[in-house]
């Protein structure tokens, strides 16, 4: 029987691959090691029921004695905070999905890596932040990671069987959101309810309002460079409004292989639970007489800034990422809070790039977690100054 354990169980990937253990047996094909979540104990406390899971660990201390009176009984272990999380994917299982939301999940997903088995990686911040650090650490220990982001497991998909010397270009596609045909002045005055508005797909605040900024799509592209080891020059982005082709690989014969599939990620994360094979998976299948047609468009880099970052921040390498994705975070914090509009996210990561690279210097590929995390409470602080002095220019 495998073991598993989904890290960030109650979000909306979690929720997906809960959704897909269950349908493949759950407790009677899977032992469930450890699920954790964040404040919504009751539903992290019914997946570890239903799963029979061994330990459940809330993010959070004060949700201790909520999650263990929701668990009283059960014969579940409980625990709570950051800390809980990390020594959680110390127990070994054989299957682990890392789907933490921001840099919260990269301590768990190094962890898991030290012991040798499947890291099924949807946190795009592990690689965007320390690529090299966990690339090295599943080589280190021989461990595989499985990409869940659908762009990534679309190119690692094209990929099988294939030369990786023999590839020219990879095209991660883009929806282009909500904001796709408003104009500049549009986008500049949007809220953060029509940020969250993506025609495509359904996912959480945050994810949503980086899809809308395409942020998402920038850290997607470093995430390429990082798990694929291409150049930055062999990567491109396109905006296919259909989220019906989800990345495209050229190859030195002019060949191009397209991945489709439906905007659900239950695909992606389905090819990382049943890899190497494929299992059913209960997806929508695709019907292109109805589709009728696919478009594309280059994308708008001055609605969209967050492009000609990320093309930065993969020149520049090393630490850039961590400074670039802990940034981004503060950024997206003040947009939510209603401190800062759309456009000014951008100018903030940028500004805090600026800062630090004038006085640090970025370039170091980091060699220990502790760098990684240095670099993010560094970046997260220069941003909250930058911020601040925009705030102060009203």
């Amino acid at each position: 029987m495998r073991s598993l354990s989904i890290f960030g169980a109650t979000g909306s990937i979690g929720e997906s691959t809960f959704d897909l253990v269950m349908r493949q047996g759950g407790p009677a094909a899977f032992r469930t090691v450890a699920l954790t979540g964040g404040r919504n104990v009751t539903r992290l406390a019914e997946m570890a029921r239903a799963l029979q899971a061994e330990l459940a660990v809330t993010a959070h201390d004060d949700c201790l004695p909520a999650l263990r009176a929701a668990l009283l009984g059960s014969g579940v272990e409980v625990a709570a905070g950051a800390q809980a999380i990390t020594e959680a994917a110390d127990r070994p299982a054989d299957w682990a999905m890392s789907a933490i939301v921001g840099a919260a999940g990269l301590a768990p997903g190094m962890r898991a890596l030290r012991h040798g088995r499947t890291l099924a990686l949807a946190n795009k911040e592990s690689l965007v932040t320390a690529g090299p650090l966990l690339m090295a650490t599943a080589r280190a220990h021989g461990a595989t990671i499985l990409p869940v982001d659908s762009e990534h497991s679309a190119v690692f998909q094209a990929l099988i069987g294939e030369d990786i010397a023999c590839v020219e270009r990879v095209i991660i596609t883009a929806s282009g959101g909500p904001f796709r045909d408003w104009t500049l002045e549009q986008v500049r005055n949007c809220t953060v309810a029509q940020a969250m508005a993506h025609p495509n797909w359904s996912m959480g605040q945050r994810i949503s309002i980086d899809s809308a900024s395409m942020f998402n799509k920038a850290l997607e592209l470093i995430e390429t460079r990082e798990f694929f080891g291409f150049a930055p020059e062999q990567i491109e982005t396109v905006v296919h409004p259909q989220s019906i082709i989800h990345a495209m690989v050229g190859f030195c014969d002019g060949a191009v292989m397209a991945h489709l599939g439906p905007p659900d990620m239950r695909h992606a994360i389905g090819f990382a639970l049943n890899w190497p094979g494929r299992g059913e998976v209960p997806v929508a299948r695709l019907d292109l007489a109805q589709i009728a047609k696919l478009s594309f468009q280059a994308p708008d880099e001055q609605r969209f800034p967050a492009l000609r970052l990320a093309r930065e921040v993969m020149a520049a390498g090393g630490l850039s990422g961590a400074a670039f994705n802990a940034a981004k975070e503060i950024a997206l914090d003040r947009f939510i809070d209603g401190s800062i509009g759309f456009l000014d996210m951008a100018a903030v990561v940028e500004e805090t790039l600026a800062r630090i690279s004038a006085r640090n210097g970025l370039g170091n590929s980091p060699t220990a977690l502790e760098e990684v995390l240095a670099m993010d409470h560094l970046a997260r602080h220069t941003a909250g100054d930058a911020v601040r002095a925009r705030l102060e220019k009203r």
